[in-house]
């Protein structure tokens, strides 16, 4: 049996996603918040890369032990925008011997598409913890793609859950993305999108299967966002479907897919558990 492992590290969370004979058999999470204060400092902070490093070398270690031949790791925006992004990679290797390869923003939007549509057309939205990827598939070639420094811990840290400040932060990355094809359905994908697609649904606990395909229109966005802006931090984390750590930062995230899908015209939004580690793994040849 040929096993493999992807460790993708967000801005956010680190999530390992374990291959066996072309096929997924499953995937794990532990949010650490690489990205924690990059929104008023150009450098990760000790503390975000000690524990994201150390959870990283678990997964790897965890990995080979479940008999993975190969452990594979990329690290996006958080890593990719840090002056000092070198240096939680040379913590990892430190720890566990993997090198980390760290992914423009453009090829994190074309790992998102991949592994989300396949070779499927369409239009994808990705929201992490420190950048948002939009990309555009077309007779099976990427004919848009974009990434925004704006994602949900940047948010948290930047304007909490203000909504009228995150409103204006829409509209200014609105006018970055400028004239997205195909954009009236989007695939939305990345832990925010899945998490609120699984509320949505009134999941009593998170179901990859049962998330994939949930459709949020932009009103019904809006009626999340709102929903969630109301509540405390402890009161989100109360939510069955909600992974733990993700209370202090979901609330911001709703809130600017609510202001950004009016104005980048998408109407509403499938969701899908299928992102960027399912397009590494395919760009490898480990996943059919």
């Amino acid at each position: 049996m040929e096993k493999f492992a992807v460790i993708d590290i967000g801005s956010n969370s680190v999530r390992l996603m374990f291959v066996a004979n072309g096929k997924v058999l499953y995937k794990r999470l532990q949010t650490t918040r690489l990205g924690e204060g990059l929104a008023a400092s150009a450098f990760l902070n000790t503390d975000a890369i000690e524990r994201t490093a150390r959870a990283v070398a678990n997964f790897c270690f965890a990995a080979k032990t479940e008999g993975a031949e190969i452990v594979a790791a990329f690290a996006t925006a958080a890593a990719r925008s840090a002056e000092n992004g070198a240096q939680f990679t040379a913590r990892v290797k430190e720890l566990c011997g993997l090198e980390v390869e760290i992914v423009s923003g453009g090829t994190e939007a074309e790992l998102g598409i991949l592994g989300a549509l396949g070779t499927a057309d369409g239009t994808i939205a990705d929201m992490g913890g420190a950048s948002t990827e939009i990309a555009c598939k077309k007779d099976g070639k990427i004919v848009y793609r974009k990434s925004v420094d704006i994602g949900v811990v940047r948010i948290k840290d930047k304007y909490g859950v203000d909504r009228s400040a995150i409103i204006k932060a829409a509209q200014e990355a609105a006018l970055v993305y400028g004239q997205v094809p195909f954009c009236k359905r989007v695939c939305g994908i990345g832990g925010t999108a899945t998490t609120l697609a699984a509320i949505a649904a009134n999941l009593k606990e998170y179901d990859a299967q049962k998330v994939t395909g949930v459709v949020i229109t932009a009103q019904k966005m809006d009626e999340l966002a709102s929903e969630l802006l109301a509540k405390t931090p402890a009161q989100i984390a109360q939510i069955p479907c909600v992974s733990k750590g993700r209370e202090e930062v979901l609330a911001g995230g709703a809130a600017m897919f609510a202001a950004l899908m009016p104005l980048l015209g998408i109407e509403e939004m499938s969701v899908s558990d299928r992102d960027n580690l399912e397009g590494y793994a395919i760009q490898k040849g480990w996943l059919q």
